[in-house]
């Protein structure tokens, strides 16, 4: 393998740490493999004496491939894993687990339910309650927050501090171990017992850490302690693409990593493989905006190119019109259709543009799932009340939305599966005012079933007072409404030319049909355009990209308020932006569901 100057110098180091500042497309898994060989081949260090760790099953399994083949060998003694999975290996050899101590992820959200309608009941139906959940519990294990001084983001403090004592004690009882505890019991195993990590410094005198700007404190405790007292530390990333805080990274451990090792060797990959002149020139131009970042030159052997383009639409819908079309005109010269891609900030607008591709024929790969919005508890509320509008008066129907907005009716006033408004009302016969809730809910049901399905939620949203319970939620929550209100908007907008209830259910039938059928080509590895969200785009490269949707509110998302998170949009969006080899179209629109939109800070900064 012919290496560039940067990267010999990278793969000739010995001993003692190193930073390896490695940009987009510039070769860095090339660089950890041949410096393994090195060690190995020129340096004489055994195998077993070296540990390469990343963040995915997929990353170690790749690397550890390259590795056996750049050694032309079928097995070799060095260690290639992910944190979990080398932390659990040390674990497991310290108290005898196995693999029935590992929680999996249906139990730890049936635990998470089960405590959910405990403490907060009126949240323990909503899967994205539960997600939430789940991921600040990991943020108070990783970042290891007595849960007292723990503020919650997703619901009120005291119910996620009494949610979290259960999960632990549950976990407690049935001997499990969730992903997390693998990282804070190794790393109390190692306080506690020196003599247990003397054995495993003994055996890893050499460490090598991929991506190392997604790293948490938990997961950096561990590592450092592990490579003492050689310190053989050889650490690789890039500050510029640390994009997954919400997990834990913290871009700031790698660079205070010079501060902690004030000896550290530091080297950056210059040079960009991948990408063409002007795109790289847009991307830096981007990222240099950011201030908490080590400086860099990264420069391409590639031609120019084309230009970037940055397009305004008067829609979403035009947006995803002319990316269709582009796309189309390109298949049909005989592009590979695995080369292209369109990038968004969220999975939600995923959806509209799968439509489209369905509708167009054209072929689609997702990066994750699919998300349907009609599983989403808003679109059960919606139909909920259109098929009791329609006469179907069911338990089903009725007991979602009877507090959709809070008419404080209970579930004991609820007898069988047929709903009678009489009965109810004789229920609260000595209550006035909850008769008079009752009666006005009629009066609403019967308005609602002389509507369209797309006049009938508007009557939901504006007459019936869904939006203030919306806005009530997303306050109790401590999510933002407008979160909730997109999603009610994307709701509203699928009913349009549907006449009758029946052609809505229909439309959405035939949509969850072609969702089903997407999941399936995907399991079977079928090519075709990558649609994906910017997070899960990392790693990957096409010679065609189109972000979709570079508006203020997207992108940089409106979460994004404090100076870290605003930079942490930055770099999500050059990550986007290189991800692109020859074309990338940044594409932004006007105005969305009626309201105004302004185009991002970052195509200003890209000067385009």
């Amino acid at each position: 393998m012919i290496l560039n100057a940067s990267q010999q110098r990278a793969v000739a180091h010995l001993s003692g740490p190193m930073m390896v500042l490695a940009g987009p497309g510039s070769g860095k898994t090339s660089v950890i493999v041949e410096r393994t060989r090195n060690l190995i081949m020129k340096e004489g260090a055994e195998p077993s004496s070296v540990l390469v760790v990343t963040f995915s099953r997929a990353a170690a399994s790749e690397m550890k491939e390259r590795f056996l083949a750049a050694m032309e060998s079928t097995r070799t003694g060095v260690t290639f894993g992910t944190f979990h999975g080398i932390f659990y290996g040390i674990l497991r050899q310290a108290y005898h687990l196995d693999a029935g101590n590992i929680l999996g992820d249906k139990e730890r959200f049936e635990i998470l339910k089960e405590l959910a309608l405990c403490y907060s009941p009126e949240l323990a139906g909503e899967g994205d309650f539960l997600e939430d959940l789940s991921r600040e519990i990991g943020s108070v294990k990783s970042e290891r927050i007595e849960i007292e001084h723990y503020y919650s983001s997703s619901c009120p403090d005291e119910v996620f501090r009494q949610i979290y004592r259960g999960y632990k004690e549950s976990l407690k009882k049935r001997r499990k171990l969730d992903f997390d505890d693998m990282l804070l019991y190794c790393y109390e195993l190692f306080v506690k017992r020196p003599d247990i990590l003397a054995l495993w410094q003994k055996r890893f005198r050499y460490i090598l850490v991929d991506e190392f700007q997604d790293i948490n404190p938990l997961q950096f405790d561990i590592v450092r302690m592990l490579a003492e007292p050689e310190r053989n530390l050889f650490i690789v990333g890039d500050d510029d693409q640390s994009i997954y805080h919400f997990r834990g990274a913290r871009p700031e451990l790698m660079l205070r990593f010079p501060d902690v090792y004030p000896d550290t060797d530091q080297v950056v990959l210059d040079v960009n493989y991948r990408c063409s002149g002007h795109i790289l020139l847009a991307a830096s131009k981007v990222i240099r905006h950011n201030r908490r970042r080590f400086e860099k030159k990264i420069h391409t052997p590639n031609p120019d190119g084309l230009p970037v383009r940055s397009l305004l639409f008067e829609d979403p819908a035009e947006e995803y019109r002319f990316a269709a079309r582009y796309i189309r005109k390109g298949l049909d010269s005989g592009e590979s259709p695995g080369e292209m891609a369109v990038l968004f900030r969220t999975n939600q607008e995923a959806e509209e543009i799968a439509r489209l591709f369905m509708d167009e024929k054209i072929p689609f790969v997702v990066r994750e799932q699919l998300p349907d919005m009609f599983a989403h508890w808003i679109a059960r509320d919606m139909r909920c009340y259109l098929h009791m509008a329609a006469g179907e008066m069911t338990r089903k129907n009725f007991v979602p939305v009877m507090n959709h907005p809070n008419r404080y009716i209970s579930r004991d006033a609820i007898r069988g599966d047929r709903i009678d408004l009489d009965s109810l009302r004789a229920f609260y016969r000595d209550k006035d005012w909850m008769q008079d809730r009752i009666t006005t809910l009629e009066t609403h049901l019967k308005v609602l079933s002389g509507l369209s399905p797309f006049a009938g939620i508007n009557f939901i949203r504006k007459g019936m007072g869904y939006e203030e319970y919306l806005q009530e939620y997303a306050a109790y929550r401590k999510i933002k409404y407008e979160d909730l209100e997109e999603l009610l908007e994307q709701i509203h907008e699928s009913t349009k030319g549907c006449r009758t209830l029946g052609d809505w259910e229909a439309s959405i039938e035939r949509y969850e049909e072609k969702l089903a059928e997407q999941s399936r080509q995907k399991d079977e590895k079928t090519e075709g355009v990558t649609l994906s969200t910017l997070h899960r785009a990392k790693g990957l490269e096409y010679d065609r990209v189109f972000i979709v949707n570079v508006n203020e509110g997207t992108i940089p998302y409106r979460k994004a308020v404090l100076p870290e998170a605003l930079e942490e949009e930055r770099r999500l969006f050059y990550v986007g932006m290189t991800r692109a080899r020859k074309a990338l179209f940044l594409c932004h629109v006007k105005q969305q569901y009626g309201k105004k939109k302004e185009p991002s800070r970052f195509l200003g900064e890209a000067e385009l």
